[in-house]
């Protein structure tokens, strides 16, 4: 019983097979995206934080993301079963906190998938990125015949570098790239994380 004498009520029951759900972690469910998404997406984008380390903290506009990112992302769930991009949520409130991709990276095969994710502010801190990314990476290694996960960031970036380890993926190669977008630190250059099938498989041994 709460204070003043009222139950306290259980989560809301949530049909998770009935909007397209990928991986379910402990606290996450993984979905498909829809054209209904936009609003998300656009206030996701919206906060400077966020995109801080993608775009010097830029907002993407509405317009681009109804006409190239969203239609794009949707596209992966027919083309390419096991990879695309997914919208994150609670799986006890049902709220939005973000989204994981793991996508075919330019300049490597399709069985060697970039993994990322982007999470609202008001997500960060709770170990919901490194949840995410240890539920695909096991979807990916188990179940679409991947080779090797690999992710990128920026050197400067020390929490999304701290969930990479966290999920298990090795420091392989730090390098140097034009990026679009100017972003304090970036002088340092960038790194690239990964994990192959065989390590992996290691883990799930011990």
């Amino acid at each position: 019983m709460r204070a003043g004498g009222a139950p306290a009520s259980d989560p809301p029951v949530r049909d998770e097979a009935a909007v397209n759900v990928h991986v379910v972690t402990e606290r996450l469910a993984l979905r498909q995206f829809t054209e209904r998404d936009v609003d998300l997406l656009v206030e996701l984008d919206s906060d400077p934080d966020v995109m801080h380390y993608i775009t010097g903290g830029r907002q993407t506009p509405r317009e681009e993301i109804e006409r190239d990112v969203l239609p794009r992302w949707l596209r992966y769930h027919a083309e390419a079963p096991g990879l695309g991009f997914w919208a994150a949520e609670e799986r006890a409130s049902g709220a939005f906190v973000g989204w994981f991709h793991l996508r075919p990276d330019e300049g490597h095969p399709d069985d060697e998938p970039e993994l990322g994710y982007r999470l609202r502010r008001s997500a960060w801190g709770k170990g919901y990125a490194t949840e995410g990314c240890r539920a695909l990476i096991d979807k990916a290694f188990a179940e679409h015949g991947v080779r090797r996960v690999l992710v990128h960031s920026m050197v400067v970036h020390t929490a999304s570098r701290r969930v990479m380890e966290k999920s298990g993926l090795r420091l392989v190669l730090i390098f140097h790239a034009d990026w679009p977008y100017a972003i304090p630190g970036d002088e340092h250059g960038d790194v690239e994380y990964a994990l192959d099938r065989r390590d992996w498989a290691a883990t799930k041994a011990l």
